[in-house]
Formats: structure tokens, sequence, C-alpha cells
């Protein structure tokens, strides 16, 4: 999770509220966590806006967004 964090907060465009939002989704599931820290290290030039997406585009993006429609 280190390693993430560093990378988010090297992103160019990178802020508070974006850092926490990908962390809190990473720790969800190892899996997660590789293939965010991966697409990141993989792609030096992303902005904030990419990873959005690319996490938004996940297959299991939708079971968070899901349980925060329930709480």
């Amino acid at each position: 999770m280190e390693e993430l964090t560093r990378l988010l907060n090297t992103i160019e465009d990178s802020y508070f509220d974006f850092v926490s939002a990908m962390v809190h989704y990473a720790q969800k599931s190892q899996t997660r966590l590789e293939l965010l820290t991966t697409y990141i290290r993989e792609n030096p030039d992303v902005k904030s806006a990419d990873v959005i997406k690319f996490v938004s585009d996940q297959a299991d993006f939708a079971d968070d967004a899901a349980y925060m429609r329930v709480c």
C-alpha cells in the first residue's frame, strides 16, 4: 500500500481526496492493489482522471458503488 500511495501522490494533478479514494478502493483486495499499482507504474504520465477512469472500468467497481447506495 505504501508504494501505491507514493505513486498516487506523484501524479502531476494528484489531490488528497483522489489519493484517499484510490487507496480505499485498493484496500479491498490484493488484486485491486496489484492492478492499480501496475497501471500507474506502466503509465508514468497518467493524470488523476485517467486513474479514476481505470478504476471505474473495473468489473468489481460496481460492487462498491452498490454498497454505497445501500448505506
